[in-house]
């Protein structure tokens, strides 16, 4: 059975845990409605997606 030879270092286990972490999301400005949204949504005020309507707009 395989056992470390040695102890892992708190600097050494934090250093690659450091790829772990949730980063921030990413929000693009659409070209249209000029609204916030995720890049490759729907833009759910508009039902469009990539210059194609897919849903309903919505009501507001």
């Amino acid at each position: 059975m395989a056992v470390p030879k040695r102890k892992t270092t708190p600097s050494k286990r934090n250093m690659r845990r450091s790829h772990d972490a949730i980063g921030s999301t990413a929000y693009v400005e659409d070209k249209d409605s000029g609204e916030l949204r995720r890049p490759h949504h729907v833009d759910l005020k508009s039902g469009m997606y990539r210059g194609k309507q897919i849903l309903e707009p919505k009501d507001d």
